[in-house]
């Protein structure tokens, strides 16, 4: 057993992971379409919805903020569907901080809340 584990830390010293040889340099900032796509990919790991667009996007203090509609329920016809926007916060080096999903529309619907 012992024998196994120090084969697989040799491997993990020599091959580091995907995620250390994907993280920026220190100092470095993700451009705009880093975030977006970094917040897209790790919404739709989590939630297993795919995004279809994204219709707010902000740097804060803490990082970025993000509304990101998704379909939630394909129906017939498509204007039935049932879509999503989900609140997504990132840190600044683009991981996924957390999520919400902040309301539920039918796609076809006009938003009577003024453009939320």
């Amino acid at each position: 057993m012992a024998n196994t584990k120090n084969t697989r830390d040799a491997q993990n010293a020599q091959n580091p992971s995907d995620e250390t040889e994907e993280r920026e340099p220190a100092g470095e900032r993700l451009s705009p379409m880093e975030v977006l796509r970094n917040a897209r990919a790790q919404l739709a790991e989590l939630t297993g919805m795919q995004a279809e667009s994204v219709s707010s996007f902000e740097q804060t203090e803490d990082g970025w903020a993000l509304e990101i509609e998704v379909m939630e329920l394909a129906r017939v016809p498509d204007t039935m569907s049932l879509m999503a926007s989900y609140q997504v916060e990132l840190d600044p080096e683009g991981q996924l901080t957390g999520y919400r999903r902040v309301r539920r529309y039918e796609r076809g619907r006009a938003d009577a809340r003024g453009g939320r």
